[in-house]
Parts: C-alpha cells; sequence; structure tokens
C-alpha cells in the first residue's frame, strides 16, 4: 500500500544504518555525501579533496585534505575526531578544518580529552574563518566563507572557479600579435572568477543576501528542512533553518541555476519528498530544483 503524503506514519528514513553516499555532477567537480536534518551532514569533492562538515564518518573523507564545518551540532561535527584518528592512525598527515572562530577553543578541548583517554597525541589544524575570508584550494579554485544565520555561530561556503581567458579587447588577434603583446609587458590575459557552488549549512534564509554571488552560485545547495505544513515557517525559523515555502517565495531573487534541496527532516521519506516537491513547485521553475537523495 502506497504512503500518502500526508500519513506521517510512513516509514522515516533508516536513521541508524549506514547510509549511501549520492553524487551530484557540479560540471567541473563532483559532490558526494548525504544530508540528512539531525542525523548527518557530510559531503566531500575528490578532486580538490576539500570537504564540507563531518556529521558521519566516511572512508572516502580520509583524502581530504581540507574541510570547512559550517557549525559546532553534532549532525556537522561529530566525525572530526574519529577523521583526526583514523588519518594519524594511517599516517596520512593531518587535515585543516576551517570553521567558526567560536568553535575552536571547544573542540580542541574534546580533542585533548580524547588525547587524554586514548594516551596518544593527535596531529590537527583548527582554523578559523569569518564572513568573506576567502582560502585558496589551487591555482582555479578557492572557497569563500559568508555568515549564516543559525541557532548557533554558523558559517556556509561558496567554491569559486578561476578562469583565465583573453581580455575582451584582444580577442580575434593572431597568436603571433599576442606574444608580441606579451614580450613587451602587455597583461593580455584577464581571471574570470565563477561561483560554482554554495553551501548554506544551516541558516535561516537571509544568508542568500549577505553577498550576491552567493545566489549567483550555478549550485545553490539549499537547507529545506521542512517542505509542509507539519512544520510552520516561523517554526522553522525559530530552529534557524528554511521551510520550502520561503525558497519558493524568494525564487525570483535566486539567480542560482540549479537549487539543490537538502538536509531535509526525517519526518518525511523519498516518496513522500518528491510528491510534495512535485506538487508545490510551480511548472516553470521545476526545472531549476534538484533534490539531493544522500541521506
Amino acid at each position: 500500500m502506497t504512503s500518502s503524503i500526508n500519513d506521517t506514519s510512513a516509514i522515516k528514513p533508516k536513521l541508524l544504518s549506514v547510509p549511501t553516499p549520492k553524487s551530484l555532477h557540479l560540471d567541473v567537480c563532483e559532490l558526494i555525501g548525504v544530508s540528512l536534518a539531525g542525523v548527518r551532514t557530510s559531503l566531500y569533492i575528490p578532486e580538490l579533496k576539500i570537504g564540507f562538515d563531518a556529521g558521519f564518518p566516511f572512508p572516502f573523507q580520509l583524502g581530504c585534505e581540507t574541510f570547512f564545518i559550517t557549525h559546532g551540532h553534532l549532525d556537522h561535527a561529530a566525525a572530526i575526531p574519529y577523521i583526526i584518528s583514523q588519518k594519524n592512525l594511517n599516517n596520512l598527515g593531518p587535515a585543516q578544518f576551517y570553521m567558526p572562530e567560536e568553535l575552536i577553543k571547544p573542540l580542541d578541548e574534546i580533542m585533548k580529552i580524547w588525547q587524554s583517554i586514548e594516551l596518544h597525541n593527535y596531529q590537527y589544524r583548527f582554523l578559523p574563518l569569518i564572513d568573506d575570508q576567502k582560502i585558496i584550494v589551487n591555482p582555479q579554485f578557492y572557497v569563500r566563507a559568508f555568515q549564516a544565520h543559525h541557532r548557533i555561530p554558523a558559517l556556509g561556503y561558496t567554491i569559486f572557479y578561476c578562469k583565465k581567458s583573453l581580455k575582451p579587447e584582444y580577442e580575434g588577434l593572431q597568436k603571433e600579435q599576442l606574444v608580441h603583446l606579451k614580450k613587451d609587458g602587455t597583461i593580455v590575459d584577464q581571471v574570470i572568477e565563477i561561483p560554482i557552488m554554495s553551501f548554506s549549512g544551516d541558516s535561516k534564509i537571509e544568508f542568500l543576501w549577505k553577498h550576491n554571488w552567493i545566489h549567483q552560485a550555478k549550485f545553490l545547495l539549499i537547507e529545506s528542512t521542512y517542505i509542509d505544513d507539519r512544520k510552520t515557517t516561523d517554526q522553522a525559523r525559530e530552529w534557524g533553518h528554511i521551510h520550502l515555502d520561503e525558497i519558493l517565495e524568494a525564487l525570483p531573487r535566486i539567480a542560482a541555476e540549479k537549487i539543490v534541496l537538502m538536509h531535509i527532516s526525517s519526518r518525511y521519506n523519498d516518496h513522500q519528498i518528491k510528491t510534495i516537491l512535485k506538487a508545490k513547485i510551480p511548472d516553470e521553475y521545476k526545472e531549476r530544483f534538484v533534490y539531493f537523495e544522500g541521506r
């Protein structure tokens, strides 16, 4: 028998099972991981060796060199000590963990307690970030932090792709002419910084308007913890979260090509989510939405 949208007794996602990570193609890189509200959020981009949040430990995270942690709630940060331990155990070198400054001291205290329990000293680096701060990943990519609006200090992150191209005034010139200009010291190239992906973490919807580049990213990975009337918009905001209705209302202002909904509550199973989204998203916007099924 198929569950109806309003059947709150329907089976929830298996919270204690090992989740299967899902992937999302971001044009220039691949995102893999999971995000289930209140339970686990762990995302990883293998090509860049960077991760976003660490709420659940996956073996693939051991290849991650830099983590960007949005905030300190357990479903986003609980796996940090385990990842540090496993990287030490496998001689993989310490990872860098960027995070809100307020999170560093308590996390460091937690690590010191674990060191005293295990009688082993770990290598790790906890580094503070603030709004609009930039971290270089490699010559082609960097990550920029932005302030989020959650119940505790929180950040979101945008990945930028740096693409080199000819300045418009030199387009159409022959190769020999460009070589001659360069020899004369003329700078003929320009670097275009393209926001590829913005990741909200947990936040109220106001984060979208902090900087234009946040909602202008091609892929907007936005939390949508509640998606129907089981929780109101006011209730979502009280806990520092976003309701689908707020996203739909903001659609005319959001420039992102794809809006990726994630961090949806365990109140909803996959069938319910797809049915609700199909019913609520206006037809003219449906192709812009992606439901990230990794939970």
